[in-house]
């Protein structure tokens, strides 16, 4: 089923009213603090990955603290976030290339970004977003499913549903609409049970189930 414009804009309207001025659930008060807790937020629920931010910042916020902890101690400090091993070893060489080639600083440039191990296009566009005030789209499992069930971005890939969306939102819009859709799929369009008889978009979405 393909929806016309008109209906999407419709659909992105509903979604801002309800969701204008969410921000992202994780804690953070630096940029390099940011780009830990998105990497650490990788098949990890926000709330775990604040737990365990909130019991290492203190301590390990800066490439140079965290290169002294070295991986195993790494790994003790973020047990229990999903694939803990691979994210000390993607954090502990990104902590490094910081360190090496961008001063200790979080770069502004998609292809930097994507330089660093554990950094992929969405991490890279939450980071632009979020810091640098680009305009970005980060597709994520809520914005993935989110955008599909609705129409919104029909894709396969999450990089097919970004450049879908950019073509429906326009572009002043981007970073705020990445917001929308994931709090609407972790409030009410919900992965095993959408919440439809309660969701705004109820009568103009192609994918609702009626009880």
């Amino acid at each position: 089923m393909r929806l016309t414009k008109a209906t999407k804009q419709m659909m992105l309207q509903l979604l801002e009213e309800r969701y204008e001025g969410m921000e992202t659930a994780l804690h953070y008060n630096t940029p390099f603090e940011l780009l830990i807790a998105v990497i650490l937020s990788a098949q990890c629920t926000d709330v775990r990955v604040n737990v365990i931010t909130e019991r290492m910042f203190p301590r390990y916020n800066t490439p140079e603290a965290i290169l002294t902890l070295g991986v195993e101690g790494l790994e003790e400090q973020i047990r229990d976030c999903g694939l803990f091993r691979s994210k000390a070893k993607n954090i502990m060489l990104t902590c490094q290339i910081l360190v090496d080639d961008f001063a200790s600083q979080v770069p502004g440039d998609m292809n930097a970004l994507l330089r660093l191990p554990g950094v992929g296009r969405k991490t890279a566009n939450v980071i632009l977003s979020h810091l640098f005030n680009v305009p970005a789209i980060a597709v994520d499992t809520h914005v993935f499913r989110v955008a599909n069930r609705l129409r919104l971005a029909v894709g396969d890939t999450p990089r097919e549903v970004e450049d879908q969306l950019m073509q429906a939102i326009p572009r002043e819009k981007w970073s705020e609409a990445h917001h929308w859709l994931i709090w609407h799929g972790r409030k009410i369009c919900k992965a095993r049970r959408p919440l439809c008889t309660v969701c705004p978009l109820m009568e103009s979405c192609p994918s609702k189930v009626v009880e």
